[in-house]
């Protein structure tokens, strides 16, 4: 039914460990003439059919898995079945007092190439790959009959879709109202996220269990949130009784949201100030110290070639923030970048702490929620990684 993949003899093994991936130097040959995007069998070298999944040439990852059930057609009912089984999940475990979350998450909910992130009655989405380019229809048809959005926005942009052979596109999808901005709760707390015009798809939705970790230490404390974005940590911080939250960003409409976001759920900005500068810069003037140091920055690594120059980033920012943490005073410090390999991270801030000569104790290892859920053999798909540390 479908063109077929045969792979090199032995070079199924990571598939049958449950990684979602095949590199095209492990493919041996080709039955059939498929397209880039288009839905291949993969067969190992015995001719035993492995999975279904998208095909690109133009990529070091030619095939990105679908199903294991090779008997399976992909079409508009197998995507309605996908999308159903996202939204039950989310049902699960999103509370109540929370209408922003992760529908869906790429590979982790077998969707290659696809974010989909919901705004209260907003769903935004985001996609990486030629098959899933393909698909799109079918899924959008299927996003609207489970959600009844009120509008489907598109954000689909970066180094991965010109990689597969995409063009940047960005705009409405659906819905007759076209406003760029859309009011949500988290845990209880308000936000208005600028879907069009924010980073990401608006939000950085997969912090959520990590804020609410943080805003239940924060009694007491004072608090430096250092690449706050559009506040959401420092409203938490403050909502849990922090003494004093201040914020950084370079951004000055990010901190211009931030100040706003502190209104809108009761908090002054005069008492949790919101500084547009640059955290390595305040970092290195700053002559103060704080019990609770926030450091969730931006990716330093876009490719593997800018690992090295962010590491050194990563150190420098890790080494600054521990100066300026107080004897007993906690560090929750992330990296987001995909090339960011999680074990090079943690050796990173282990040695920022070597070198400023302190010890530190480490009460938890932080990653994003489960509305973020991973395929269990796809440890690449755990891009945030973070720590949370005592100085002792």
């Amino acid at each position: 039914m479908y063109p077929e993949i045969t792979l090199k003899s032995g070079r199924e093994a990571a598939l049958l460990r449950g990684h979602p991936w095949v590199f095209s130097g492990a493919i041996a040959g080709l039955k059939g003439k498929p397209a880039d995007g288009d839905v291949v069998l993969a067969k190992n070298s015995k001719d035993q059919g492995l999975a279904l999944g998208f095909f690109n040439s133009r990529t070091d990852i030619a095939f990105r898995v679908l199903t294991r059930e090779t008997g399976r057609v992909i079409d508009a009912t197998f995507w309605k079945g996908r999308v159903w089984a996202a939204r039950q999940l989310r049902e699960r475990i999103i509370n109540a007092n929370t209408s922003a979350y992760r529908l869906i998450n790429a590979e982790g909910d077998g969707f290659p190439g696809l974010i989909a992130d919901v705004y209260n009655d907003t769903v935004v989405c985001s996609i990486t790959t030629a098959g899933m380019e393909k698909q799109w229809q079918n899924v959008l048809d299927a996003l609207i009959d489970h959600l009844k959005p009120a509008r489907i926005h598109e954000q689909s942009a970066g180094r991965s879709r010109g990689l597969e052979g995409l063009k940047e596109r960005k705009g409405f999808l659906y819905g007759g109202d076209q406003q760029g901005i859309a009011r949500v709760i988290e845990n209880g707390y308000e936000f208005d996220i600028d879907f069009v015009g924010g980073q990401k798809t608006g939000f950085f939705l997969d912090q959520r269990v990590n804020r609410e970790r943080l805003g239940a230490l924060a009694r007491g404390m004072t608090v430096l949130n250092c690449f706050c974005y559009t506040g959401a940590f420092s409203v938490y911080a403050a909502a849990g009784g922090a003494k004093k939250v201040v914020s950084l960003d370079i951004s000055k409409p990010a901190c211009a949201a931030a100040s706003e976001h502190l209104k809108l759920n009761g908090f002054s900005p005069e008492d949790h100030p919101v500084i547009d500068v640059d955290v390595f810069e305040y970092l290195h003037n700053l002559q103060g110290s704080f019990d609770l140091i926030i450091l969730d920055p931006p990716a330093f690594a876009k490719t593997k070639r800018d690992v090295p120059k962010a590491s050194r980033g990563y150190k420098e920012i890790n080494m600054q923030a521990l100066k300026h943490l107080d004897r007993g005073g906690m560090l929750a410090t992330f990296s987001c970048s995909n090339f960011m390999e999680e074990d090079l991270f943690y050796k990173i801030v282990q040695g920022a702490a070597r070198d400023v000569m302190t010890d530190v104790q480490l009460l938890a290892r932080l990653e994003a929620g489960p509305d973020h859920p991973l395929a269990l053999g796809h440890p690449e798909g755990r891009y945030l990684k973070g720590l949370l540390l005592r100085k002792s």
